[in-house]
């Protein structure tokens, strides 16, 4: 039987024995927060033309080298074009075009001085008016150039990289309306237990609401998976066996709750030794100590802990981490801050502890972090009010009030650097 082990083994084992899915295909709105599977090009250049960065007139810079408020240069407005037009004419000394946001810059000029800056003496700014600049403009001034974001040909997002929403507009306005990416995993959420009934029935004398089954579900679909809740599967060997070699013929990854300590009526080890490969059975942490994880038929399978906040737990620290590799993600762990407790912290077990925790700041600008008062491994409840949580290490020094602690912050994404 595997010993119990460390987090981190037990995260870098898990991780092991899993690889990317193969790519599939997507429209590009679809890509956003995906994982791109290969180098994604521009088919033109960004932008394809010159253009204006700004409403104005577009001008030669030379013939505004003297300007000044005393000395301005007055010059005619012979032309106007707009977003999505063109202007083909010449542009003779003394003359300028009035040209809006997005416009192509005409060949003859060099420079686009903003509206705002600029005197009207005659007419009303449009092609027939007079214009007064009283100050110089450099070369290419307010010009976007052909090419500034991107040549054709040039990879704009590269294989690996994690699509985001700006990133779509990139892709789309280079042309890319699909996009490859590493698919979703699917994953099969079983509960254990002959006491659970389904949430839309009212629990007789004995039995629960199955509520681990959607809470794993809703885990798995925030780490970007795709879920299915299956049946219920009461407290056989058996059932528990023929359940777990159905979803593995169907599944990329099978996640079960309950049945994971030593009990009379605890199967999910034996059944996945039975079956397959059984890996990890406990992990040095608290709530979540049983953690079972093993491969059936080449599928990973990972039995959490019937009680909800061990379960939510094994599955932030272990399973997450293994959702996100398996969609081409390198980022596993998820982001932390140094707090300050808000009041003592006793530890009167060894393992490492994750209290669910509120984080905020004080008036002073500083983290504090509030553990929930009650820490029971049976509640959701904290979880649900919980936006963190603070670890204290392997041993039996608890924490006092104005102590910094390590928080894993449970609503920032593991990309997110602090």
């Amino acid at each position: 039987m595997p010993e119990m082990i460390s987090v981190e083994e037990a995260r870098d084992l898990v991780l092991s024995h899993v690889e990317a899915l193969p790519a599939e295909t997507v429209p590009v709105l679809e890509a956003a927060g995906r994982v791109a599977a290969a180098d994604l090009k521009s088919d033109i250049d960004i932008s394809p033309f010159a253009h204006s960065a700004m409403d104005g007139f577009a001008v030669r810079a030379a013939e505004l080298a003297g300007a000044s408020p005393e000395s301005p240069v007055e010059l005619d407005v012979i032309a106007e074009v707009a977003a999505g037009d063109t202007f083909d004419g010449g542009i003779e000394p003394g003359q300028c075009v009035r040209i809006m946001t997005g416009a192509p810059i005409p060949d003859a000029v060099d420079s686009v001085v903003k509206y705002e800056i600029v005197g009207v003496v005659t007419g009303d700014g449009k092609p027939g008016s007079r214009v007064a600049f009283t100050a110089p403009t450099a070369v290419r001034s307010n010009v976007r150039e052909a090419g500034e974001e991107a040549r054709a040909g040039e990879v704009i997002v590269e294989c690996g990289e994690v699509i985001n929403s700006a990133g779509v507009g990139f892709l789309a306005g280079c042309g890319v309306v699909e996009a490859p990416v590493h698919r979703r995993p699917r994953v099969a959420v079983i509960a254990i237990g002959s006491e659970l009934v389904e949430p839309t029935q009212t629990p007789s004398a004995g039995k629960i609401r199955n509520s681990n089954s959607y809470a794993l579900a809703a885990s798995a679909r925030a780490a970007g998976a795709e879920p299915v809740v299956l049946p219920i599967v009461e407290d056989t060997q058996e059932a528990l066996a023929a359940a777990i070699n159905a979803a593995v013929r169907d599944f990329d990854f099978v996640v079960t709750s309950g049945g994971a300590s030593n009990g009379d009526f605890d199967f999910i080890k034996p059944v996945v030794e039975e079956l397959g490969d059984l890996l990890m059975t406990t992990v040095n942490m608290r709530p979540g100590k049983a953690q079972t994880f093993g491969l059936v038929n080449g599928t990973p399978v990972f039995g959490l802990p019937g009680n909800p906040a061990a379960a939510y737990v094994g599955f932030e620290m272990l399973v997450r981490p293994a959702l996100r590799k398996m969609q081409g993600y390198t980022c596993f762990e998820r982001p932390f801050v140094m707090a300050k407790l808000t009041r003592d912290a006793k530890k009167r077990d060894p393992r490492r502890i994750f209290l669910r925790s509120t984080l905020s700041r004080n008036e002073a600008g500083e983290y504090v972090v509030e553990p929930a008062r009650n820490q029971s491994s049976g509640l959701f409840g904290p979880i649900q009010r919980s936006n963190c949580m603070v670890v204290l290490p392997e041993g039996l020094d608890g924490r006092t009030e104005g102590s910094l602690v390590k928080c894993i912050l449970l609503d920032v994404n593991e990309e997110v650097c602090l």
